[in-house]
């Protein structure tokens, strides 16, 4: 398995096709697997390199509380442990957090930018949202998890017109999850709780996409407005009828935003 070895932690990673890299940044219970569905379209002209930040996946996991700054200092290494000294960074929801505060210090790395689903502030909502999951994670317990953090992931619509398969994803949190992965979870959870950069938007000075969804109440549409309006020359696209994991809900408009912005963001069009 491909690992690299940054501050004696074996940091996991996967690799595919060629050209200009992706680095796609997870949310906070995703992996480096969540992506696989997307992986033959995302690679077919790019360089896709999945990461498993500290407490996701095949990472190790952490030894005390930490902040997101410490994912910042580890891709920094891990990029450069690669040969990648410049990158187009994705991130969604708390992977996207860190890719805003990656690119507020190592913004000479990134050629551009993309937010999903995330936010720059972790408001009170947000604050005891997370006091609620780490609850569901206090027990171990996947059915108590799965109940409690699943229907504020996605939109009520997608909800009961998926309720089988969502099920089936409830007993899998119960044979799959294990008490080392619920006591990563919660820090991972806990170093968001005071994010709080959007006095500091305005210095990220590469282009940058924003992809929001209509139905999201984790990280609401007014939210991603305030990213469009305080990075520089940013854009914003709305999925309509998709909460906070647009990825899985819309995953055809998804990857037709993602994959339109690379393929436009080093062209200047003017109407003439």
């Amino acid at each position: 398995m491909p690992y690299e070895k940054i501050q004696g932690k074996n940091i996991y990673y996967e690799e595919y096709g060629e050209g200009d890299v992706i680095v796609f940044l997870n949310g906070i219970m995703m992996s480096t697997k969540s992506w696989s569905a997307f992986t033959d379209i995302f690679s077919e002209n790019y360089k896709v390199l999945y990461v498993d930040l500290i407490d996701q996946g095949l990472s190790h996991k952490a030894d005390e509380q930490y902040t997101q700054d410490m994912h910042v200092e580890i891709l920094m290494e891990l990029l450069k442990k690669l040969g990648y000294n410049k990158v187009h960074l994705f991130g969604v929801s708390y992977g996207g957090e860190v890719a805003q505060l990656f690119t507020l210090k190592y913004g000479n790395m990134v050629k551009s930018l993309i937010l999903a689903n995330t936010t720059s502030y972790t408001n009170k909502s947000m604050q005891d949202l997370q006091k609620a999951w780490d609850y569901a994670a206090s027990t171990y317990d996947g059915s108590t998890f799965f109940n409690i953090t699943m229907p504020s992931i996605y939109s009520y619509k997608f909800y009961e017109k998926n309720i089988e398969w969502l099920k089936e994803r409830e007993k899998q949190f119960d044979e799959l999850l294990d008490k080392a992965w619920y006591d990563g979870f919660r820090r991972a959870a806990k170093s968001a709780n005071n994010l709080n950069i959007t006095d500091r938007l305005h210095e990220i000075n590469v282009p940058t996409m924003i992809i929001s969804s209509e139905l999201d109440t984790i990280t609401p549409v007014e939210y991603q407005e305030v990213l469009y309006k305080n990075i520089p020359n940013a854009r914003w696209t709305l999925i309509k009828d998709a909460g906070h994991a647009s990825m899985y809900e819309k995953p055809y408009e998804f990857a037709s935003i993602l994959l339109g912005f690379l393929k436009t963001v080093k062209y200047k069009i003017e109407i003439v």
